[in-house]
């Protein structure tokens, strides 16, 4: 029998606004419940199973579980080489400070679980920057380790039939605002050089910061995920891949209060040191809610290059603008072969928007001679309603952008649009069958439709496996 998870109504009534049917697609798990039996799909099964409970846990919402997941993870850690084993989280309310995870391991959530975050500073242990950055991204020096966090790790599953992962982010958020916290806030889940990692089928609310993360690491699989934050919360993006190499976001809804996808690999000159970029990634099938950011955004921090990204049936509903490629001058490297087609959007203040102009720094040691490459930009097949302004396209002088194609793109204005709805400068390109009218940067050819690669990824042949988990 197909098992479905229904969202929980105190999340519903956060997003009343939105149409059911972009929810639909989270309410169902791809899984099958038999008795106490749960089947879900994962890149691997393992070979043991245990309880959190079994390593004295307590689901009351205020004991802090931090030593019992440790606990835990340690026991059955031991067990990688002989199948893997499965941490199953009951329900309840389970709070915990920062856990590490392990490789060949599955972190399972319940329906009704829910992880808590804890508030409690000590229980977040302090991490160097990373090398990519610099420095951490609220300010300078360090950062706290996110709430689930793996290093260095090998197939990895957090998955479950839509359990909670609660980052309580408030308290960080009124921290931040204040200017109160000496450390950069945590992320919800962090993995660093971890290859096989999949987040599936959990529902993330209020992070500290952002929600996901995988950073130097390899073939990420995110999938059927609900992100939720207040829109006017501080940097919670939704999902970040940073410095990855095959990576697939697919089936996911986020309500952000910034970008719902952002696309990065490294800051200025300590991106262009490390020298990682992100390639080979897919989107598909996301709704993003985020009145004052992208649905999905390329950088700014995209100092080891990003490559090679294709995105597909995205919903943007109320969102800043649909696309944004954000760099500046000192972050060097490229944004190139980037492929987006058959976008829904409704209530946008952009549909394109890319701007050369981006001036964080992490210092002022960057290279002012470093420019970034921006080419081979294709967007079609995009319809959107409710627009301010169709496109602000601003490349760098002495730096254009170039080989931007626009094809088959029906943009509806609002009943108060901005008089000039192509501003571009720097930029070279064509478009066709677009309208508003393009700016004359972006010539207009008949009868011409943008690229898009027929080829699949090699994420995208990746099979997943059924297993179960004794509920």
């Amino acid at each position: 029998m197909l098992c479905t998870s229904p969202i929980n109504n105190h999340i519903l009534e956060k997003i009343s606004l939105v149409f059911v049917s972009s929810l639909l697609i989270l309410s169902v798990v791809d899984c099958r419940s038999v008795g106490q039996k749960v089947h879900f799909p994962a890149i691997n099964c393992r070979k043991h199973s245990a309880l959190l409970t079994d390593f004295g846990a307590v689901g009351d919402g205020k004991t802090s579980n931090t030593k019992a997941f440790s606990a835990a993870i340690a026991n059955l850690s031991k067990l990688a080489v002989d199948g893997g084993a499965q941490l199953i989280v009951p329900p309840g309310k389970w709070l915990t400070g920062s856990v590490n995870l392990t490789s060949h391991f599955t972190l399972f959530l319940h329906k009704d679980a829910v992880i808590l975050g804890s508030q409690n500073e000590s229980e977040w242990p302090f991490l160097a920057p990373l090398p990519s950055y610099g420095r951490g991204r609220d300010g300078p020096g360090g950062r706290f380790s996110s709430l689930i966090f793996g290093n260095n790790l090998t197939d990895v599953v957090i998955t479950g039939n839509n359990g909670t992962i609660n980052g309580q982010g408030e308290t960080w958020w009124t921290k931040f605002k204040a200017k109160k916290l000496n450390a950069t806030r945590p992320y919800l889940i962090e993995f660093l050089y971890t290859n096989l990692l999949q987040i599936s089928n959990i529902t993330l609310i209020n992070s500290p910061s952002w929600n996901i993360h995988p950073t130097y690491s390899s073939n990420v699989l995110v999938k059927g995920v609900t992100i939720l934050a207040p829109v006017h919360s501080p940097n919670t993006d939704g999902i970040n891949p940073d410095s990855c190499n095959n990576t697939r976001i697919e089936d996911s809804f986020i309500v952000s209060g910034d970008d719902c996808i952002a696309v990065k690999s490294g800051w200025d000159q300590y991106g262009n040191r490390f020298g990682m970029p992100t390639t080979n990634l897919t989107i598909k099938r996301v709704t993003c809610i985020s009145p004052s950011s992208a649905a999905i955004a390329l950088g700014s921090e995209m100092s080891g290059g990003i490559r090679n990204v294709r995105a597909e049936d995205i919903t943007a509903i109320n969102t800043e603008s649909a696309i944004r490629i954000k760099t500046a001058v000192g972050r060097g490297a490229y944004v190139k072969d980037i492929y987006a087609r058959r976008f829904k959007m409704k209530t946008m203040k952009y549909v394109f928007w890319i701007s050369g102009d981006y001036k964080q720094h992490p210092d002022a040691g960057f290279d002012p001679k470093a420019l970034p490459k921006i080419t081979n930009i294709s967007f079609k097949h995009m319809r959107a309603e409710n627009v301010t302004i169709a496109a602000k396209l601003s490349g760098i002088p002495g730096d254009k952008f170039t080989g931007i194609c626009i094809s088959d793109v029906k943009i509806s204005l609002t009943a108060k649009p901005k008089k000039l709805q192509w501003n571009c400068t720097d930029v070279v390109g064509v478009t066709s069958d677009v309208t508003p009218k393009p700016c004359d940067l972006l010539p207009t050819k008949k009868t011409m439709s943008c690229p898009y690669p027929s080829d699949k990824l090699p994420l995208e042949n990746l099979k997943l496996k059924t297993c179960i988990v004794n509920l």
